[in-house]
């Protein structure tokens, strides 16, 4: 961050503010992203005990992005519905 004669200190400290933010948030959103690639590959291999084992993983790591307000509110819901109802097809033909 260069600091460029003219700027005031409050804008200075703004920007250091948001590289901070913005570089928490990325690590938040990266986990969320690989938590679900995770999910989503033991859903299309129909790995059943897999996905009983990842789904509560995978809630509380959308949950944990949501209150760190890194996710909406209904994008976490969404994510969550979908990831489920997939989850919910991979354990029911393993039970039938």
């Amino acid at each position: 961050m260069a600091t460029i004669k003219g700027t005031k200190k409050q804008a200075r400290k703004r920007h250091r503010q948001s590289l901070e933010r913005r570089m928490r948030n990325r690590s938040v959103r990266t986990r969320v992203r690989h938590q679900m690639k995770k999910m989503r590959q033991a859903i299309s291999d129909g790995d059943a005990s897999a996905v009983a084992t990842l789904l509560p993983a995978t809630m509380s790591v959308i949950d944990v992005a949501w209150r760190k307000g890194v996710l909406h509110r209904n994008t976490a819901s969404r994510y969550k519905s979908r990831l489920t109802r997939q989850a919910q097809a991979v354990l029911n033909t393993r039970e039938a």
